[in-house]
């Protein structure tokens, strides 16, 4: 026996765990944790408050929250899985019934010492869900329709509720976050090229049904349709927010105007500078190293789990940090198309950049499940 190992083995169980960590998954963490609490202290015009402050403190819980879940073996997250479903599904229906409504959608639940937004938990939850479902779920049967519609029903169900609230962004990413880690499990790819196909159909008949009694979309999304297909029809209407995003991206050269001085978020022409639109900030303070800097952090983060997935010889833990990391992938995927003219604008936020206290914790607590997969797996 090596010194290393005599150490190593020495250690108490705790520690031991702690020595476990995939460190440098947890540094890189903290590192886009740090770029946002930079931007959020820079789009307030170098203060802590009203943004920065509360963000940090939400950090912290979130880290502690992190270590803690990722302390927890990995059997115990995948027992409680059916469980977590069907709380954040609970508060989804409570969020319809009685939840706090802004700016026309009706997202959020208050518990008084924070404003709670279910459909950011749902996100982990179903993945949750369905990795348990495929880890429990014999091989030859993953293909086959009944078992198939199962999954689909799983997915389904939370994606109409959040429909309702309105939210497409969310309920798109729930969608492509349930299908990628169904085609991940095994599932055969003839039930994705239908999906594809219906997909099609279903783009066709949101656009033909416009102004008609069967209308699928809110006026407001078909805006933002409108919007996302010529900005420039109405630059100081429905098209002012990508524009003066696109103006923002676009004076940030390579290396940036400087910390704190981009104009379009001083001057308060960005829209939602310190949640959707943040990255335009950055963009502009930093310019395209800067940018180019936080999305190869981003890329890094999905390299470490994708790489902890494949080592991971437990399907479940391989299948849940593969949907976490898909998860994460698709939002600042979105996010980044959105801001940049690429996509329409459907609010999702920038992960772990933006303000936002549900989306930090839940995050954090995602890669908590992340490290438990991790510091558990059989050796």
């Amino acid at each position: 026996m090596s010194y290393l190992e005599y150490t190593v083995k020495s250690v108490p169980t705790g520690f031991r765990k702690i020595l476990h960590l995939n460190w440098p998954l947890a540094l890189l963490l903290v590192s886009v944790c740090g770029i946002g609490f930079l931007m959020l202290y820079s789009v307030a015009g170098g203060s802590f408050s009203p943004w920065a402050e509360p963000q940090m403190k939400r950090f912290a819980l979130g880290l502690a929250i992190m270590m803690a879940v990722a302390m927890v073996p990995i059997w115990f997250w995948r027992n409680l899985s059916g469980v977590a479903y069907g709380v954040s599904l609970i508060l989804l229906v409570l969020v319809a019934l009685i939840g706090e409504a802004r700016k026309g959608s009706q997202r959020w639940l208050d518990l008084g010492f924070m404003d709670l937004q279910p459909s950011e938990l749902m996100k982990i939850t179903l993945v949750m869900f369905l990795a348990a479902y495929y880890d429990w779920l014999p091989a030859k049967k993953v293909s086959r329709p009944f078992w198939v519609l199962l999954p689909v029903l799983i997915i389904f169900l939370p994606t109409a509720l959040v429909l309702e609230q309105p939210d497409l962004g969310t309920s798109i990413l729930l969608l492509t976050a349930g299908a990628g880690l169904m085609f991940l499990a095994g599932v055969h790819w003839a039930y994705f090229a239908v999906v594809i196909a219906a997909g099609v159909g279903l783009v066709t008949a949101v656009f033909q049904s416009r102004g008609t009694s069967w209308q699928l979309l809110n006026n407001y999304q078909y805006r933002r349709i409108d919007t996302f297909l010529d900005p420039a029809a109405e630059p100081l209407g429905a098209g002012y927010h990508i524009t003066q995003s696109k103006i923002a991206l676009g004076s940030g050269g390579w290396t940036g105007r400087g910390f704190m001085q981009g104009t379009q978020s001083r001057l308060n022409f960005l829209p939602e500078k310190h949640t959707d639109f943040i990255f335009t900030t950055l963009a502009e303070e930093f310019g395209f190293v800067g940018a180019i800097s936080l999305l190869g952090i981003y890329a890094l983060i999905i390299l470490f789990c994708v790489v902890t997935a494949i080592r991971n010889k437990d399907r479940f833990s391989s299948l849940l940090t593969l949907g976490i990391a898909l998860n994460f992938f698709l939002y600042f995927a979105v996010n980044m198309s959105m801001v940049m003219g690429m996509a329409p604008v459907v609010g999702v936020p920038l992960p772990l950049v933006s303000y936002g206290g549900s989306a930090m914790l839940v995050l954090l607590l995602a890669f908590g499940l992340v490290q438990s997969a991790h510091v558990h797996r059989p050796r």
